[in-house]
């Protein structure tokens, strides 16, 4: 495959640190100019920092705006910005905890994508991922609000990507399972691989790939879909530890 992305202007919500870091350092490794939307500063050289709280309302016209000026244009959207921790037990939730997961994880995704969009069809085109979660498919404990926003993130996803196809405009979304961004120790790390089926936790590494993959013309054909970036975790009904056939049973081969 050839991802070349250059002279593509690709803006990253959320870019700063984990997934979203990944996604700038895989987008730049093919050539694209980056504009990161964050709080913080990226760690990498060659972006365009664009200092932004998603919180705010006005944060989508203010980043796409200064893509614009600066670059002339965007060409890809990656709606990765997000709350995470964001665990409470459903019967501790208020409407307040409730309010701000959806304002951030959806509503902050729909903004952006519908500002990118706006450009995007006035000049031929382009390509949106949104980061959406295993949680949009299969439930968190103590996540309702967070698994709700995940859950209309795919289905905003497939809705966007029915609008926007007539105008040359691409939308899909990743979805990644269990991936190290806060930095497990080895023996967390090793725990949690054991449900994964390929045997270990993704890395913010692992999701940049697809992201780019799905950024770049070879993706040409695809919209409307949701990649699980997971290792199988999603795939299995079972894990691993109560499985009435367990990899301990597999054949060994020399």
């Amino acid at each position: 495959m050839d991802l070349n992305l250059s002279g593509r202007v690709a803006v990253v919500t959320g870019g700063s640190k984990g997934i979203g870091l990944a996604v700038v350092r895989g987008l730049l490794q093919e050539g694209a100019q980056v504009v990161c939307a964050s709080r913080t500063a990226p760690a990498a050289d060659g972006v365009l920092h664009v200092p932004v709280d998603l919180m705010d309302p006005q944060a989508p016209h203010t980043v796409i705006a200064q893509a614009i000026e600066t670059y002339g244009g965007v060409d890809v959207l990656v709606n990765n910005a997000g709350l995470i921790d964001v665990e409470r037990h459903v019967l501790e939730g208020d409407e307040a905890w409730w309010d701000r997961v959806i304002a951030v994880n959806l509503k902050g995704q729909f903004l952006c994508a519908l500002r990118a969009a706006r450009w995007m069809a006035e000049h031929g085109g382009g390509a949106i991922v949104n980061l959406s979660s295993g949680g949009a498919r299969a439930a968190h404990r103590g996540m309702v609000a967070y698994d709700a926003s995940k859950g209309g993130v795919e289905a905003m996803t497939r809705a966007l990507a029915l609008d926007l196809a007539p105008y040359g405009i691409r939308v899909n979304a990743i979805a990644p399972g269990s991936i190290d961004v806060r930095g497990f120790t080895p023996e967390e790390a090793a725990k949690r691989g054991e449900t994964v089926p390929l045997g270990r936790v993704g890395t913010p590494a692992d999701m940049a790939g697809p992201a780019v993959f799905l950024a770049s013309d070879d993706a040409a054909y695809v919209t409307g879909v949701a990649i699980s970036v997971d290792g199988g975790l999603i795939a299995q009904q079972r894990s691993p530890q109560v499985d009435t056939f367990p990899p301990t049973r597999f054949p060994r081969l020399s």
